[in-house]
């Protein structure tokens, strides 16, 4: 039986995706393997990060997307945008809530949701 698990993001510069995570997003760093492996987590997700190597190429991966919930969107859109994240137009799903999308440093796709 499945008892976990976590995401996986291959990145370019180890240290620049470590300082975003904990940094900028303010996820906690729960393990770190010198420049081979780190865990950041929020409740109920952990991010893997792993350096690129050839074939396993850095992010942007167009079928993936990892979604943050937040209680109040604009504020914590306001204090990202302070560290320099740049955000698409906010979209309202009504009773599904509001999202803003981004990016990571290698391109990834992240977006904050908050609740309707």
């Amino acid at each position: 039986m499945i008892r976990g698990g976590n995401t996986t993001l291959m990145v370019s510069d180890f240290d620049r995706a470590v300082r975003f995570y904990t940094d900028i997003l303010g996820l906690k760093l729960k393990n770190r393997f010198a420049n081979e492996w780190a865990e950041v987590e929020t409740p109920g997700l952990t991010i893997g990060l792993h350096p690129s190597r050839p074939g396993m190429p850095a992010g942007g991966a167009s079928h993936i997307s990892i979604g943050l919930g937040v209680e109040d969107l604009d504020t914590v859109m306001a204090d990202l945008r302070k560290k320099g994240v740049e955000f698409q137009p906010i979209r309202d799903a009504g009773e599904a809530g509001r999202f803003a999308s981004f990016s990571d440093p290698d391109g990834t796709s992240l977006y904050l949701h908050q609740d309707g």
